[in-house]
């Protein structure tokens, strides 16, 4: 796939000369993610495109999707760049954050500043979502709801 995003990083560059993304999609994770008591919105450098590439794919609704500032620039704590961006935009409502690459620092710092509950799901890409994830955000989501 060659979404905007992906061209527009490659500046100057011919569009056909700018090597695709790889996408693995399970058409079967649209409908889990819209059975969970939540809302799902494109948190991903995709941003709208997500809604025009993958959603389809999946078989999802246009969904929400969270602006980033631009440039994105290194957190100087060392935090993934959009930990405190994904916080403001949350603001005080609490969020599930399923992606592939922040870690540990990002999960304190959440905790420590963040105020409303965060689940924060790293998933293996070579994996993907499985089973025992979506029933990880539904439990995580019932008792968010609950509290």
């Amino acid at each position: 796939m060659k979404p905007d995003s992906w061209l527009r990083a490659h500046p100057g560059t011919p569009p056909a000369r700018v090597p695709p993304l790889t996408v693995r999609l399970d058409p079967a994770h649209g409908p889990q993610l819209l059975e969970l008591p939540m809302e799902p919105v494109w948190a991903t450098t995709w941003e709208h495109d997500a809604n025009t590439w993958i959603g389809p794919h999946l078989g999802l609704p246009e969904l929400p999707v969270v602006p980033w500032s631009s440039p994105r620039t290194p957190d100087p704590s060392g935090l993934h760049w959009k930990t405190r961006e994904l916080s403001a935009w949350a603001g005080e409502r609490p969020f599930a954050w399923i992606d592939d690459e922040p870690g540990q620092s990002d999960r304190e710092w959440l905790d420590q500043h963040h105020p409303a509950h965060v689940l924060l799901l790293r998933i293996d890409a070579s994996r993907g979502l499985a089973g025992e994830d979506f029933a990880l955000l539904r439990e995580w989501a019932e008792q968010t709801r609950a509290a």
